[in-house]
């Protein structure tokens, strides 16, 4: 038995094994573990229950991530995103007034659209129409967005009325913590010790705890309590033709975050083919469609792929296997609510910046004496964390590209579909700024 999946997952021709693959999922779910709280706080002020919000939250990020696993077999983890619950609740529920179980509807509807949109083939004909140097400065971009997020949850970057940024006290026992987090974890990656982000985690978290500077408060939750949101969403309210530009945002958002998610793990991983496509992209994508369907049926915002994947990677992480452990360890978090948030972000912040670091090897691929592709790549690179979008930076990159190309002569027929694309977003844009 151990074996045929030791098979089934390429082991042999990854150079994995079970320990790192365990480590990497362990790690994986770590860095995104803060999920199975805020996305709750956020999604409860629609009026959806708390509790409800939270089981939802842990079964939907279970099920993407180990279906992602087991189908695709790739490192990658899913969970309902950032921003998208944000759009969900602030924009949809609050201030357009939107019942929360019609909103739920929409979100399913954007799955259904993911669907049938990779099922004709045309999502893999997104992937392909975007230039791969545009893909390289995502994959930097997402890597300055993860080590800023570290930079903030560790306290070191916050926020000033007067310059937007500035840097804090290095004297807070938060940010203080997660320096020695980083240098632990660093040290170690230079000894080539295995599983040095997980150690490093595991270091701070107990400085932290014998420090008692982790304040823990329980969390809602348990399987029991998802019948208050399960199966509530309404979709014949959301087929009203009022609602389909929220679906539209749900559906386009998500599908480029998520390409850029995929883009940069599986980068990171090296994971990509020769030609820089990747292997098994039909299952990936569909994977990512069923869940977030799944997840409007449990109760939640839009499932889509993690960046936070990358600290699994960077642990070694090479197979499904990585992405079933973090799943299963989102139905313990779902059993055991009450424990969530017992590592305190000190700990995971030092791995989003070291990840973040790792992340930008991709740089060289860059042709940054090339204006016509040097601009396009330092909008789409600089704009992720700036923006804190993957899509917003992806989306001016490729209007960037088009726009240059056209007024230097320089575009083709058959790059039809990227000038499509950098229509779509530029609408998008216009559409965003006048809302």
């Amino acid at each position: 038995m151990i074996k045929t999946l030791e098979r089934y997952f390429e082991f042999h021709r990854l150079g994995t094994n079970w320990r790192t693959e365990v480590l990497a999922g362990v790690t994986t779910f770590l860095t995104m573990a803060y999920i199975v709280v805020v996305n709750p706080s956020i999604l409860s002020q629609t009026g959806m229950p708390l509790a409800a919000v939270t089981a939802a939250t842990c079964l939907s990020a279970a099920f993407g991530s180990i279906l992602m696993g087991i189908i695709a077999r790739y490192p990658i983890a899913l969970a309902p995103g950032m921003g998208l619950n944000a759009y969900f609740t602030y924009t949809v529920c609050i201030r357009m007034h939107i019942p929360w179980q019609t909103a739920l509807g929409a979100v399913f509807l954007s799955g259904v659209v993911f669907l049938l949109l990779t099922a004709f083939g045309i999502r893999q004909l997104i992937l392909k129409a975007i230039p791969q140097e545009l893909y390289a400065a995502v994959a930097c971009g997402i890597g300055l967005f993860i080590a800023f997020i570290g930079f903030k949850n560790a306290g070191l970057v916050v926020a000033d009325p007067e310059t937007f940024v500035r840097m804090g006290n290095i004297k807070d026992p938060t940010t203080a913590l997660a320096l020695l987090g980083l240098g632990v974890m660093v040290a170690l990656e230079i000894w080539k010790v295995k599983g040095s982000i997980l150690i490093g985690i595991f270091t701070v978290t107990a400085v932290a705890w014998g420090m008692r500077l982790v304040h823990w408060t329980p969390a809602a939750g348990g399987f029991s309590s998802l019948t208050a949101t399960a199966f509530k969403l309404d979709i014949p309210g959301a087929l009203h033709v009022g609602l389909v530009e929220i679906v539209f945002i749900f559906f386009f958002v998500d599908l480029f975050d998520n390409l850029g998610t995929l883009v940069a793990v599986t980068k990171r991983a090296g994971l990509q083919a020769q030609d820089h496509s990747i292997p098994r992209l039909n299952r990936i994508l569909f994977s990512d469609a069923i869940s977030t369907v799944a997840g409007s049926l449990t109760g939640t915002s839009t499932v889509t792929s993690y960046v936070e994947s990358t600290a699994g990677v960077a642990a070694g992480g090479r197979s499904g296997i990585t992405a079933i452990v973090t799943g299963l360890l989102f139905l313990v978090a779902m059993v055991a609510a009450p424990f969530v948030g017992i590592v305190p972000s000190a700990a995971t912040a030092p791995a989003l910046i070291l990840v973040g670091s790792l992340m930008l090897a991709t740089v060289t691929e860059i042709r940054w004496t090339e204006p016509l592709v040097a601009v396009p790549a330092f909008l789409t690179l600089i704009l992720i964390p700036l923006t804190y979008s993957i899509a917003n930076g992806l989306g001016f990159g490729i209007i960037a590209w088009a726009v240059l190309h056209i007024a230097t002569g320089k575009f083709t027929k058959k790059d039809w579909l990227l000038y499509l694309l950098a229509g779509l977003f530029l609408m998008r844009f216009v559409y965003l700024s006048a809302s």
